[in-house]
């Protein structure tokens, strides 16, 4: 007979510490400062070279969590090597002697979520580092952290659509550009247009262009070498301005292309103007930029574009970081006004733009961002700044109602 004693049921609670898996980030996506090239980055070998004192490896991550991660980071080293370096998270240092193939760092404490720093620096008087293979973090501050993964290390791509009829006769495309922040490697592109594109470019601390280019027909705006492209799609040079530079392109599309080296000024709006005249089954495209210094419009170049006949579409804009090697810094610019010229001669000015971007800003670089500043719209990228705008969302700016003053137009019957 069993017994009849009652039994006493009490919860019992176990608190289990959610556990969070080691954020592995590789060394090829990491940043060198102050000089990008002081050593060699490579998806299959990491960091290698790095012998400058002087020279700062850097990652950036998003941490979605306050509270302590452990950090240390993989490296090769010669037999009998070692290395002494300093890892500086969130403002704390803490420095490792690695004899073998790990650097330990130790505990370190961050104060909020956000953008995050991680910084390696060498105290090997001038001798090699190590090939450093990876950043490795572990604790509860990395919980949902973000970094990016992959090789490329461009900031997005950013773009903004300006909206027209469909079946608008659009002559003239007129908008401007002011750079914000414009590091080397940077191309705003003002007046983007179906056949082509207009804008100014940072090509290195001693080098700036505006460049203007139009594509090929057909399936030369799918390929890389204009070899493949049949003469009979081929765009054509018909004029271009004083001091111009002209030539074909390839590797993204192929056509004509033309650019002026003028070192434009950050701060100063820049003013670009695209004209076309369609005959048939052709279009000529003219590109016309505001000589600061001349005051007065240049034409850049003139391109006949084959299989067209059209008037403009298509207009947008974008923001470019054309080499990755310096993507942690952030690029802005303000666009406009925007206005637009019928085949009739009446001007019409856009308000209203969308916002998107290339598949680098879709999961891997979420600093990228679209609104209005100063009445103007404005893009910006990298700098690794918290929040991001999301793909299609609408802007509208304020009008100006003031249309574009003093367009004369060299060869071009065309003046307000």
């Amino acid at each position: 007979m069993k017994s009849s004693i009652p039994i006493l049921c009490l919860p019992f609670f176990i608190a289990v510490q959610p556990a969070t898996a080691e954020v592995i980030v590789p060394a090829f996506t990491a940043y060198l400062e102050p000089d990008a090239n002081g050593a060699q980055v490579s998806e299959d070998r990491g960091i290698t070279g790095w012998h400058d004192e002087k020279l700062r490896v850097s990652w950036f991550g998003e941490l979605k969590k306050a509270g302590r991660l452990t950090a240390s980071v993989k490296l090769k080293l010669p037999p009998g090597g070692s290395s002494k370096l300093q890892l500086s998270i969130d403002g704390e240092k803490h420095q490792a002697h690695a004899t073998g193939d790990t650097a330990s760092f130790g505990e370190y404490k961050i104060g909020k979520p956000g953008y995050v720093k991680f910084e390696l620096s060498s105290s090997n008087d001038d001798g090699d580092a190590g090939q450093i293979q990876s950043l490795h973090l572990e604790g509860e501050a990395t919980a949902g952290a973000h970094f990016n993964l992959l090789p490329r290390r461009n900031s997005a791509s950013v773009h903004l659509a300006y909206p027209t009829p469909e079946d608008a006769k659009i002559a003239m495309f007129y908008n401007e550009a002011t750079a914000i922040e414009d590091p080397v490697a940077t191309y705003y592109m003002v007046c983007g247009f179906s056949r082509g594109y207009f804008g100014m470019q940072v090509n290195s601390p001693t080098e700036r262009r505006i460049i203007f280019s139009v594509w090929d027909s057909g399936s030369g705006q799918d390929s890389k070498d204009r070899s493949t492209v049949a003469e009979e799609d081929h765009t054509r040079l018909l004029a271009k301005g004083e001091g111009v530079e002209a030539s074909v392109f390839g590797n993204e599309g192929t056509g004509g292309h033309s650019h002026l080296v003028y070192p434009w000024k950050t701060g100063q709006a820049q003013r670009f103007v695209v004209a076309v005249k369609p005959e048939g089954t052709h279009t000529t495209y003219s590109g016309f930029w505001y000589h600061p210094d001349k005051r007065k419009w240049m034409l850049i170049a003139s391109f006949i574009a084959p299989k067209d006949g059209k008037w403009l579409g298509g207009l947008y804009s974008f923001s470019e970081n054309f080499n990755g090697n310096n993507g942690q810094l952030q690029r802005k610019a303000l666009f406009g006004p925007q206005w637009v010229r019928m085949e009739n001669g009446r001007w019409t000015e856009l308000i209203k733009a969308t916002f998107s971007h290339d598949g680098t800003g879709k999961s891997d670089r979420l600093d990228r961002f679209m609104g209005v500043e100063k009445d103007l719209f404005f893009l910006s990228q990298g700098g690794f700044v918290s929040g991001s705008t999301k793909f299609g969302t609408p802007f509208t700016r304020p009008a100006t109602r003031r249309e574009p003053s003093d367009i004369v137009l060299p060869g071009l019957e065309t003046s307000r």
